[in-house]
């Protein structure tokens, strides 16, 4: 390669992070779409139930549960949305956020209700929404070392270790 084609590699801005470059295999991308799908089920049923009552604060906390689901189904699956016309639009612009994104938005949804609100409903209710975040941040931890790098690196700091060690040793002996 030459100079000049490595300047205008340097020089090129970077591709915008998508979602087919995030790390994730194709199964667990599904994996993190069905907990999506089966948290919005269970946050719309654990919402209606906590609707029928007289507390305010557990009729707040099912409205925001079944806004949940809807979201949760907007975001990871536009399908079962389909007579909404921005669903498309949502359902794309949510692919494009990053993991670490999705698992902040996704945990901190499933916890508002129940801050209003903790009853054992809430709490199983939001369980597996508060899942599908946990899987979206793990992903965005990304994938585990093999042993082999890992040795290495050991080995590295060990040997730095050493020469520090060996350099105090000989500054004391003069």
């Amino acid at each position: 390669m030459s100079s000049q084609e490595d300047q205008f590699q340097q020089a090129a801005p970077a591709p915008a992070a998508s979602s087919a470059d995030d790390g994730m295999t194709w199964w667990y991308k599904w994996l993190c779409r069905i907990a999506g799908v089966i948290g919005g089920v269970s946050c719309a049923l654990a919402g209606l139930w906590n609707c029928v009552t007289i507390n305010p604060m557990n009729i707040a906390a099912g409205v925001w549960m079944m806004l949940n689901a809807f979201i949760l189904f907007l975001c990871e699956a536009p399908f079962c949305c389909q007579f909404i016309e921005f669903a498309n639009a949502v359902s794309a612009r949510a692919d494009k956020l990053r993991p670490w994104q999705k698992a902040v938005f996704y945990c901190g949804m499933a916890v508002f209700p129940v801050i209003l609100s903790l009853t054992l409903t809430t709490l199983l209710g939001n369980a597996i929404a508060f899942a599908t975040g946990v899987l979206y941040g793990l992903s965005a931890l990304g994938k585990k070392g093999d042993a082999i790098s890992y040795a290495r690196i050991q080995q590295q700091q060990k040997q730095a270790d050493e020469e520090k060690l060996t350099g105090t040793l000989e500054g004391q002996a003069l």
